[in-house]
């Protein structure tokens, strides 16, 4: 049997995941994700590889951005097939897409403003990767399915979708191939989740592979307990309030930004922290809580409960969701006793910019960054100890508290992605560990080896593989 796999992202770096595989005569992309690194951006106005309407099918694993942001991009320039995912993947998939393109849009046109308030000559540059009428086209190509029925391809390839614990609907794919008698599987980690994570269930294993796909986001590195988010949280609130100043939180709008509510109300409903104003500034934020609202059917057992005793992390006193301009305007007024959780989780646009700018040079308030921030961003500059950043075309001071909370993270760390491949109850022929930095992937890949025996290798941008 022979197959083939590219790695178009996501290798040895950890955003603009895309996996092509072909076989059976057919053209299967895993994943369409833009990348958020400053320099590896320029490969999302490249044109595709292959043609896209010589694709067959798209298996989205996610919601994320830097996992589906290059859809709409793919289906402009001419993919019309189905899109298989989870029901909940593609309602967020819906509004991560278009609020993606009308922020391109607004980006382009804010820094042609500057450009033109600072005397530069035009013809100016800035112009979206893709329109909202893009966006708006994929929508009528997601096909949901459900977790653990195997979803007839074409050519003898299945699709068989499981909980990866990541964020609300996201999933590993399992992708079986039978040719001549002939069968293999191939299982993609899309982005792994931790075990005991509010909100989520816990990942699926998978017992057995032919060729994985591992991520390794936090592959050289094991994480805090998720249990120790309560009292740091609390200790960076507390400590924030009593100096009169704002903690100031990027978040992503999926997953991080309910994630950071439920541990809030949990805190409120144990008297952790005093009463407090807690805004989210984020139209996609807000929108995407409405869908975790209307997926019930995927919280875990804990989630539910909370639910239907009537303490919904989505409805507490004090909260208010930020959906307007003129609604997040009013936030930038607010200089104390106030938690702004906004947009992006990176810092790389959006409306956290405008609380960066005003909060960073303020020693009385605090950056908490509660995410990966990737190589490359404003995010990761900040916490990496810079003493001036350029925001919004100016330069500041960082004056402000930076802090991290690690144990936040919905990505598994290297003990938890182990356990996830130790599902496994046979050797797989190979394991391509993806999504990860150079040095964590490489990292990881030995790891797998040295403690499994177990081929283990990290391909790079563009690498092609042979599968039998």
């Amino acid at each position: 049997m022979d197959m083939r796999l590219a790695f178009l992202g996501g290798a040895q770096n950890v955003t603009g995941s895309r996996h092509l595989l072909e076989v059976n005569g057919l053209r299967i992309l895993v994943d369409c994700g833009m990348h958020q690194e400053r320099e590896l951006k320029s490969r999302d106005w490249d044109p595709f590889p292959v043609p896209p309407q010589s694709l067959h099918a798209v298996l989205l694993t996610h919601a994320h951005v830097d996992h589906c942001g290059l859809l709409p991009k793919l289906v402009r320039d001419g993919y019309r097939g189905p899109i298989y995912c989870t029901a909940a993947t593609a309602d967020i998939a819906r509004i991560i897409l278009k609020d993606t393109a009308h922020l391109q849009q607004e980006d382009a046109d804010f820094k042609r403003r500057r450009h033109e308030r600072e005397g530069r000559t035009g013809p100016f540059p800035e112009v979206p990767l893709y329109t909202i009428d893009d966006a708006e086209a994929c929508s009528p190509l997601f096909s949901p399915v459900q977790y653990e029925r195997p979803t007839t391809i074409d050519g003898g390839v299945t699709a068989t979708f499981h909980d990866a614990g990541h964020v609300l609907g996201s999933s590993t794919i399992e992708v079986r191939v039978r040719r001549d008698g002939a069968e293999r599987t191939l299982l993609f980690s899309g982005d792994l989740g931790r075990w005991n994570k509010p909100i989520v269930r816990d990942p699926t294993l998978v017992a057995a592979a032919d060729y994985v796909l591992v991520e390794s986001t936090y592959g050289d590195r094991v994480h805090e307990d998720v249990g120790t988010v309560g009292a740091a949280l609390a200790e960076v609130v507390g400590s924030t309030l009593r100096k009169g100043g704002n903690v100031i939180i990027p978040s992503f709008a999926l997953e991080r930004a309910q994630e950071v509510l439920y541990h809030l109300n949990g805190l409120l409903i144990e008297h952790g922290i005093p009463k407090v104003r807690v805004f989210v500034d984020s139209p996609m934020a807000v929108s995407i809580t409405k869908v975790f609202e209307q997926h019930q059917e995927m919280y875990d057992r804990d989630m539910l409960r909370l639910t239907q005793r009537g303490h919904s992390p989505f409805d507490f006193p004090g909260l208010t969701l930020a959906s307007t301009k003129e609604e997040s305007k009013a936030i930038n007024e607010v200089t104390e006793g106030a938690i702004i959780i906004a947009g992006s989780g990176m810092c790389t646009g959006g409306r956290i910019k405008h609380h960066l700018a005003k909060n960073i040079s303020r020693p009385e308030s605090t950056i908490l960054f509660v995410g990966y921030q990737a190589t490359g961003t404003l995010g990761r500059q900040i916490v990496d100890g810079a003493e001036e950043v350029r925001i919004l075309g100016q330069m500041y001071p960082v004056r402000a508290r930076i802090a991290r909370i690690d144990a936040f993270s919905s990505h598994a760390d290297r003990s938890e992605l182990m356990r996830w491949l130790s599902g496994l109850q046979r050797p797989p022929r190979h394991v391509f560990v993806v999504h990860g930095e150079p040095d964590s992937a490489r990292h990881f890949a030995v790891f797998v080896k040295e403690q499994k025996g177990w081929e283990a290798s990290a391909p790079v941008y563009g690498e092609e593989a042979a599968l039998k």
